[in-house]
């Protein structure tokens, strides 16, 4: 579903000719230095590309764009982060999209993938479009999994590479983007969705929880993968298990519409584990 719409969530970064105080030359944070503030941006109202757009002289090996408000992660949501850039005079720099991972309390998240795929710029007037997903399942053709515990992202772009071109950028667009990994009117919620990484080492308890409390009447999917589970987890709707989940043996799976062997067998991969635990539950 597009969150956009049935939220009213504000994806879209306001535009460069709106003013510069919104995009920061760091991480976006607050506090950090705004290209309003400094002499190497400018809003160029007429370039024959891009209409009004931001002008950025390159001063350092990494030049930072950052936009200052804070973009939700929402569990089960994918965002693409889109921008368009060409080259005016200079060194030609690589360019890609990039961001910073908050959590609760301001905190950066480490650890996290916060960059996309890089693209070099090999001529002048060349119009060069980045991209990267962000979302909180590790998916094939997500960017930047980023699960709990971020909460929000500063996004915008990277220019890496020799100091003293001049680039220049069109608005950076932000789009709800889910429907390209599922249906908008799918009848199951995908632990993936939620953070679940199913290497059997990440704990996913947090992610069985949140799945869970999004299905709200729908099915639960757990797709393949071994699923580390470290704390007791109920399942309140019909849970089907292609990968098998791994609990201490003092915590219980409650699977409150799955309550018979077969389900519990197909959980933990075997049929006398499924059994015990399916007894102490």
């Amino acid at each position: 579903m597009n969150k956009a719409i049935t939220d009213g969530l504000v994806l879209m970064p306001p535009a460069f000719q709106g003013g510069l105080d919104v995009w920061s030359s760091e991480n976006g944070t607050p506090g950090s230095t705004t290209y309003d503030t400094i002499g190497t941006a400018a809003v160029v109202p007429g370039d024959t590309d891009f209409g009004s757009c931001l002008e950025l002289f390159k001063t350092t090996s990494v030049q930072q764009l950052r936009y200052t408000g804070e973009t939700s992660i929402l569990p089960g949501c994918y965002l693409r982060i889109r921008a368009r850039v060409k080259a005016i005079s200079g060194p030609l720099p690589t360019v890609r999209i990039a961001g910073w991972a908050g959590q609760a309390g301001g905190a950066e998240v480490t650890g996290l993938t916060t960059s996309g795929p890089s693209v070099t710029m090999v001529s002048y007037g060349e119009v060069v479009e980045i991209s990267a997903i962000v979302g909180t399942g590790p998916r094939v053709g997500v960017d930047l999994h980023w699960g709990e515990p971020a909460l929000y992202g500063h996004f915008g772009l990277d220019l890496t590479g020799p100091t003293g071109g001049v680039v220049r950028i069109d608005d950076i667009e932000i789009e709800d983007v889910t429907s390209v990994f599922h249906r908008v009117l799918m009848d199951w919620v995908d632990v993936r969705d939620f953070g679940a990484v199913g290497d059997g080492v990440v704990d996913d308890t947090a992610a069985f929880i949140s799945a869970n409390q999004a299905a709200i009447g729908r099915s639960i999917l757990v797709p393949e993968g071994s699923y580390s589970l470290t704390d007791n987890v109920t399942l309140e709707y019909p849970v089907r298990f292609v990968g098998n989940v791994e609990m201490p043996l003092d915590k219980r799976l409650i699977l409150r519409r799955n309550f018979d062997l077969p389900s519990y067998a197909d959980a933990f991969g075997d049929e006398l584990v499924g059994l015990k635990k399916g007894l102490q539950a």
